[in-house]
């Protein structure tokens, strides 16, 4: 195979980080996990039963490209109910992801510039890169806040797009009403597009989940439910926002994910009447045990929502202390995979107490012994 062959917008995208992790933890036989990236409790029963019943009921082919009718009737009235905005238009994604491919391939030339709050979500970087957009980073250390002046100082004309994530991966930072109506109103202010990223709104501890489409009309809300009802393999999402985005964006999943997964838009459909908040009130006890137990040796900003920490290390580079952890048996996930610094882990609570008792032994020992 000639190197030829290969676009150049592959060469944008760096999978190295989380790579060089798993490199290091190949001869890990049964690690204590504390990177994943995902609820730890199974999807619930009335769920599973759904999509066993379609897919007997012969619902395996494809559906309409935005959703099934009732699925989609029941977030149009859901997200109508909430907002009130006469534009607004929602279809059935195949999953947060690849709602996210859809708005960024949707809006952005390339050339043109995505604002995104480092730390963030891994797959901003790569996506905007894929769609021929640069990224530009707005520093939130070391309290994870946004800043509306920073973010005003950081646009040009080159600007098109601003991603923002409450609850956030990988900080679980939850952004307050008053950071998130100032970027909504900056964004609409300057006619840029504001993408919302709120798979982690059923995981807020602290304080109740806010959008900034409250203040924006124009934003595009990307949601769904791997997350809230640990749904990550099944591949379905939802999105929300102006109808001639919308329209857009469902022109471009009809000639690429065609739909999301039919038979798991009836699962979804049972999904949304299935009550979580007492894995929400479980994961709130887990956050709550993990700050406790690590608070002494490490510094421990946001925390307010999702299921991570986001922790200053005590001694050395986040890879330098992803490295011992992992001659430790311990595998977490260092900060510069989600950040153009190292100086921080990525840790996931969405684990057994037993798991999460045996990763804060290991890292409170780290802590206290030093580099080697």
């Amino acid at each position: 195979m000639s190197e030829k062959w290969i676009a150049d917008r592959m060469h944008r995208i760096d999978a190295s980080g989380i790579r060089k992790v798993f490199d290091l933890a190949a001869n890990m036989q049964v690690p204590i996990n504390l990177s994943i990236g995902q609820p730890h409790f199974d999807t619930p029963q009335p769920i599973k039963d759904a999509l066993c019943k379609a897919v007997e009921e012969g619902k395996n082919a494809y559906s309409p490209s935005q959703g099934i009718p009732p699925l989609l009737a029941k977030i149009q009235s859901h997200v109508d109910d909430l907002y009130g905005h006469g534009d607004r238009q929602a279809f059935v994604s195949s999953g947060t992801s690849g709602a996210l491919m859809l708005a960024l391939s949707t809006l952005i030339n390339p050339g043109d510039e995505v604002i995104v709050f480092d730390p963030f979500f891994v797959m901003y970087k790569h996506l905007t890169a894929m769609a021929g957009g640069k990224v530009v980073l707005i520093d939130t250390y070391p309290n994870f806040r946004i800043d509306v002046d920073r973010v005003r100082d950081a646009i040009t004309d080159r600007t098109k797009v601003i991603i923002c994530n409450s609850p956030s991966n990988p900080t679980g930072y939850v952004a307050n009403a008053d950071e998130l109506r100032g970027l909504a109103e900056l964004a609409a202010e300057r006619d840029i597009a504001l993408i919302s990223d709120e798979i982690y709104k059923s995981f807020c501890y602290d304080e109740e989940f806010v959008s900034p489409a409250r203040w924006n009309d124009q934003t595009i809300v990307v949601d769904g439910f791997s997350k809230s009802h640990s749904m990550t393999g099944l591949r379905l999402g939802y999105v929300h926002g102006p109808e001639h985005v919308i329209q857009q964006m469902i022109k471009l999943q009809q000639f690429t994910f065609v739909c999301a997964p039919h038979p798991v838009q009836w699962a979804g459909l049972a999904a949304w009447d299935v009550d979580v908040s007492d894995r929400v009130g479980e994961y709130r006890k887990k956050r709550d045990f993990m700050i406790s137990e690590l608070q002494n040796d490490f510094e421990i900003a946001g925390a307010g929502g999702a299921f991570y920490l986001f922790m200053k290390t005590p001694w050395g580079t986040g890879t330098e202390f992803v490295a011992e952890a992992i001659r430790n048996n311990l595998l977490i996930i260092p900060g510069n995979v989600f950040s153009s610094k190292d100086t921080h882990i990525r840790i996931s609570y969405a684990a057994e107490e037993t798991t999460l008792q045996q990763g804060v032994d290991v890292l409170k020992a780290i802590a206290k012994a030093g580099p080697n």
